[in-house]
């Protein structure tokens, strides 16, 4: 597959996956504003996935849609990070993950607009105002739980804590991320890591949380190695379309 059909495949996989999770909250959040909230993401990232999916088939010239490789691929054929597939655990861990995510995307996306690829400048363009909110959405929370009551601080930390072995994964680039941000096709990951710490690091300061210090870090999520969770989250998410090929509404 193309350098750039990979890179576009990975943006769209780690959107795609994530709105699954934020998904799995509708109905069962702890309000029925975060319902509405946390699914209005899901779709945000829903957008995005489509239009890099489709870039992706596009650029690889196989003749593969969207649908194709949202719902045709095996586990070992998803480029996300793991981060993303990490099943939801209870509030305060999904809205640490939203932290983490939304700011490297917004990071990632406030780059990508000078892209001289004109589709991937496109896709940033109109993501980068939507992944703001997400951020702003979530920095939010972290605010109100963790200078909440102790319990409410507790379980945003514990939250935080199980989140973290996965940061590192965002900002490991390899060499399709070297040569696409050399052409200035790209942006290099690695080059995230400082502005996201500084914008990560003032939200929990605020909120009166403590950077987490793992003992393990996640790695190989770009070259399909995954946690058991993401093959129970494609069964569910592919059941339909693989039950019923070719059909349509």
């Amino acid at each position: 597959m193309p350098a750039l059909a990979t890179y576009a495949l990975r943006l769209g996989d780690d959107a795609l996956v994530l709105s699954h999770r934020l998904g799995e909250w509708i109905s069962v959040a702890p309000a029925i504003e975060e319902d509405i909230a946390l699914g209005n993401i899901g779709l945000d990232l829903i957008g995005q996935a489509r239009a890099l999916l489709t870039y992706a088939g596009e650029v690889e010239g196989a003749g593969r849609t969207e649908d194709d490789l949202a719902y045709l691929r095996g586990e070992r054929d998803y480029l996300n990070v793991q981060l993303v597939e990490v099943p939801n655990g209870d509030f305060g861990a999904t809205i640490a993950r939203q932290l983490v995510f939304s700011t490297y995307q917004l990071e990632l996306y406030e780059r990508l607009q000078g892209s001289v690829d004109p589709t991937l400048a496109g896709v940033a363009g109109k993501a980068v105002k939507e992944v703001a909110y997400h951020r702003e959405h979530a920095a939010l929370w972290v605010l109100r739980l963790g200078d909440g009551t102790e319990e409410s601080h507790r379980r945003m930390q514990a939250g935080l804590d199980t989140m973290w072995p996965y940061v590192a994964e965002l900002f490991e680039g390899d060499e399709v991320d070297r040569s696409l941000s050399t052409e200035r096709i790209a942006v290099d990951p690695a080059r995230l890591r400082d502005p996201w710490w500084s914008s990560v690091s003032s939200v929990l300061a605020e909120a009166t949380l403590d950077e987490p210090a793992p003992r393990w870090r996640a790695r190989g999520g770009r070259r399909g190695i995954h946690t058991e969770s993401l093959g129970f989250l494609l069964a569910e998410m592919q059941h339909l379309h693989r039950s019923h090929p070719g059909a349509s509404w």
